[in-house]
């Protein structure tokens, strides 16, 4: 957890970070405002202007060194995350693991995704050409989870470096360290320019940044704050990537391998204590197979301890006032008829056992609202067809999974969601080229992939006339006869369609 230390007049005051399985302190970090954010943006820009000009193959050596930085000392930095969000060391270190093949390809693919390149004009444009490119932005602002402190930010942080942009990165005032980790590393293998730059502090310090002139913001956190972001954004018509909530669907067919989509379903609703934006949440399991499955995800959840000490597999909560949410969502499922058919248990300070829930009404907070903890709600369905109804009638649309031999595809195509994993969970997010982000209030835009290096530019569009045009059209002595000889043309090309 953090806390606020205000400091005499004249001073910058400070955020104690602190460990929140033992409330020791791990770090104090300024609380930046207006004029520190703007002065990080002011030297970004700058700084952009010398990283965009040294061009695609040298900001790739420069990447490539840096996750050569990141590969070496991933234990510390696992270290570092362990300390401030509590995840358990070896979480955290596949976290750190998972952002290096990101690493990889964006340095790799930026020049041949955003380069330019010829453009169709068609046959009666033949006189023209045409190239686009898309151009960094400028200077990228990103506001930071505190959930996965490296991996998801590192998703925007990354493919705008990738592209040409500087960045100014502002962590969760939970993970501060983390994110002084990553510039500071970062400034060893690109020591000329500030180009990727830290602030720190609290909600205020966001805001700061929104206002601070950055090109756009990419911001990933709770649907309730992207709309604040948002607002904040609108002041100085900045753009904004959203990355938000989810309530996640898990979807069992009567031909699934069982034992893989309890394993699954256990690992995608419990690790991380349940943290995840793209976690297991709901789990809708075909009738004929509901038992047997029923079964084993309680085995499963029933052999899962969380703790925090270094030998729980699963860490406490990171932000206390999460701990009332969980807890408000399962009494009240229980007080409306539900029961708890494996783990529970008491929840001691910042640590909450998880919990398989069943008979959840579909209208119940555990249900519509994001839980963001280590509780799952299974329900029995006829098929498909009701388990897709259900999955869809929610308004978060970030991912999905499915376990199904012969029709997963089929299924996960009628899911309304930005990802979609058939027989496992969370592929979609350590594929580096495929695009990461959701639909509806899971929020907008895209990080990850072609899209995800397209986000943090402008395409610029050229066309050239190479000769005179043989009809001559764009003028005020447009001719009857060219006009004829038009209306021609365009009965040979589209009349006959």
């Amino acid at each position: 957890m953090t806390t606020t230390h205000p400091t005499d007049a004249g001073t910058t005051p400070v955020l104690e970070v602190r460990n929140p399985a033992t409330q020791d302190v791990v770090g104090t970090y300024p609380i930046h405002g207006p004029d520190e954010v703007g002065a990080a943006v002011e030297q970004a820009r700058i700084a952009a202007e010398w990283w965009q000009g040294i061009g695609y193959a040298e900001r790739r050596k420069r990447l490539d060194a840096f996750r050569g930085v990141i590969a070496r000392r991933i234990n510390q930095l696992a270290g570092v995350i362990h300390e401030e969000m509590g995840k358990p060391h070896s979480d955290a270190a596949l976290e750190v693991a998972l952002v290096l093949d990101h690493i990889a390809w964006a340095g790799k693919n930026a020049g041949k995704v955003l380069g330019k390149r010829r453009s169709p004009v068609g046959m009666v444009n033949a006189h023209l050409g045409a190239t686009v490119e898309y151009r960094p932005l400028g200077v990228i602002g990103v506001i930071g989870p505190w959930n996965y402190p490296v991996f998801t930010p590192m998703g925007s942080i990354v493919y705008a470096l990738a592209a040409g942009n500087a960045v100014v990165f502002k962590p969760s005032e939970f993970t501060p360290g983390v994110g002084a980790w990553l510039v500071d590393s970062f400034k060893q293998v690109v020591p000329e320019h500030p180009v990727f730059q830290l602030v720190t502090g609290d909600g205020s310090t966001g805001a700061a940044l929104c206002r601070s002139g950055v090109d756009k913001v990419a911001f990933t956190g709770s649907t309730a704050t992207a709309k604040r972001v948002m607002a904040t954004c609108a002041e100085t018509l900045t753009p904004i990537v959203a990355e938000c909530g989810g309530k996640d669907a898990l979807l069992v067919d009567e031909d699934a391998d069982l034992a893989a989509a309890a394993e699954a379903a256990a690992w995608g609703g419990i690790a991380n204590a349940g943290q995840s934006c793209v976690g297991v949440e709901r789990v809708y399991v075909h009738s004929k197979v509901y038992d047997e499955f029923t079964r084993l995800l309680s085995d499963q959840v029933s052999s899962v301890r969380a703790g925090g000490d270094a030998g729980a597999p699963v860490g406490p909560i990171t932000m206390p006032s999460q701990v009332d949410i969980i807890t408000r969502h399962v009494e009240e499922a229980v007080a409306r008829g539900a029961r708890v058919i494996a783990g529970g248990g008491p929840t001691e300070g910042q640590v909450v056992q998880p919990t398989l829930l069943v008979d959840v009404p579909e209208d119940a907070s555990a249900v519509t609202e994001e839980t963001f903890g280590p509780t799952l709600v299974l329900r029995k369905v006829a098929d498909m067809d009701e388990a897709l109804a259900l999955t869809n009638a929610s308004r978060y649309h970030l991912a999905a999974s499915v376990f199904s031999k012969r029709r997963g595809r089929e299924i996960a195509d009628r899911i309304r969601s930005g990802m979609v994993a058939v027989n496992s969970v969370f592929t979609f997010a350590v594929v580096p080229s495929v695009p990461f982000g959701g639909v509806g209030d899971s929020g907008f835009g895209r990080i990850h992939g072609e899209d995800g290096l397209r986000e943090f530019c402008t395409p610029h569009a050229v066309v050239r006339q190479k000769f005179a045009p043989p009809l001559k059209l764009m003028t005020l002595q447009r001719t009857k006869q060219a006009e004829e000889r038009l209306n021609q043309i365009i009965g040979l090309l589209h009349g006959r369609k």
